[in-house]
């Protein structure tokens, strides 16, 4: 595999991380407008975008491992070492301009994912304090629809009729 078959990879992982970023925004604003009900879903395409980011990530390793030994650098080398061990040409130009994209693309995906996490937290939490004060309020109402406050839970039955 040589600089351009790397460089395609590359651009593939971009578009994913791009993807990412834009799967992250959209559950963040499902979590901000209260729809929760559609959050699972968002959580759903963010994990099969994280699965395609994997297999696109180990392609990648491959690929660098490849063009190292072919440019004489050690083969376990990472993206970074790659471009710092390039030969003169186009190729430092072309994957600095990779590794800076995704660095960028990946920190924006860590500060979504934190402000998510916070969201989701949040949601939690309402949701557990809604339901813990739910079980000690719930009443039955009678024929005139009125709450029986006697009644110290909900029934499904109205035994005096």
């Amino acid at each position: 595999m040589g600089a351009q078959e790397l460089s395609a990879l590359l651009w593939r992982e971009r578009e994913l991380l791009e993807l990412l970023t834009f799967k992250l925004e959209e559950e963040q604003l499902l979590l901000t407008a209260g729809k929760s009900r559609w959050v699972q879903h968002a959580t759903r395409e963010v994990e099969q975008v994280m699965a395609r980011l994997r297999e696109t990530g180990l392609a990648r390793t491959v690929a660098v491992a490849d063009l190292a030994r072919e440019w004489g650098t050690p083969e376990g080398a990472t993206l970074r070492e790659l471009v710092a061990q390039a030969p003169a040409g186009p190729w430092t130009d072309v994957f600095g301009g990779h590794l800076r994209a995704m660095t960028d693309l990946t920190a924006g995906i860590r500060q979504l994912r934190d402000v998510n996490e916070q969201y989701l937290r949040a949601a939690i939490r309402v949701t557990q304090e809604t339901l813990s004060g739910a079980e000690h309020e719930a009443r039955t109402y009678d024929s005139r629809g009125t709450s029986d406050l006697s009644s110290p839970r909900a029934q499904l039955f109205d035994a005096s009729m």
